[in-house]
């Protein structure tokens, strides 16, 4: 369990477990996780929901669609957990998982929609900015690249996703997508290539004369 020190109590026939209310380290809620600590894994999907429905939310592009993802990416988990063995963070295991679900998602559905996100829906960016003089400007591009990736095809989208944002290897993003890796390098160009002509406004060809 997480603390030798968790109290038993008794509230009108219901017992609960009172944990003390101190800073519990990552590797010590999975370990109580994979003991069957429900609370446990519950502070897990509170730590990484964010993170892993943004990333949802950017390959599906529908709200709706993102949250049935994203409730699917933590049921997977919880079921897959005694499998996690710390190789890599737990956030990159969450996001193999998602880039998964979203596939299959898409894969199901028909709809397939393009919709360009709101402007609440801007792209999470976890890295604080050390230069304010360039907020005005990187505002503007962030502004363009959520609308261009938005509009990218879903399996454009996908890839420039996981490699770009989530810095996530070529070869993993082929694994979770299902394709050869060489094919998923072809497609990070061709939405990288999408990307440069939507927000630049100039193609390949331009950039290069």
């Amino acid at each position: 369990m997480l603390d030798p020190q968790v109290t038993v109590a008794d509230f009108g026939g219901r017992v609960e477990r009172i944990r003390p209310s101190v800073p519990v380290s990552e590797e010590e809620l999975i370990a109580a996780a994979q003991d069957g600590d429900r609370e446990a894994f519950d502070e897990l999907v509170k730590r990484h929901y964010r993170r892993v429905f943004t990333l949802a939310r950017r390959l599906v592009a529908d709200a709706d669609d993102a949250h049935d993802v994203t409730q699917e990416v933590f049921l997977r988990a919880y079921r897959s957990l005694d499998k996690f063995r710390g190789d890599a963070q737990l956030s990159t295991w969450l996001y193999r998982i998602t880039a998964n679900c979203a596939a299959t998602h898409l894969g199901k559905s028909s709809r397939h929609r393009h919709d360009a996100l709101g402007d609440d829906e801007a792209i999470v960016d976890e890295r604080p900015d050390s230069n304010p003089e360039l907020l005005a400007d990187a505002a503007s591009v962030r502004e363009r690249l959520d609308l261009a990736i938005a509009e990218l095809p879903p399996r454009l989208r996908a890839v420039v996703m996981l490699r770009d944002v989530y810095e996530m290897p070529h070869e993993v993003i082929a694994t979770e997508l299902g394709i050869s890796e060489s094919a998923a390098k072809v497609r990070l160009h061709r939405a990288r290539k999408k990307l440069r002509e939507r927000i630049f406004g100039q193609s390949a060809a331009e950039e290069e004369s």
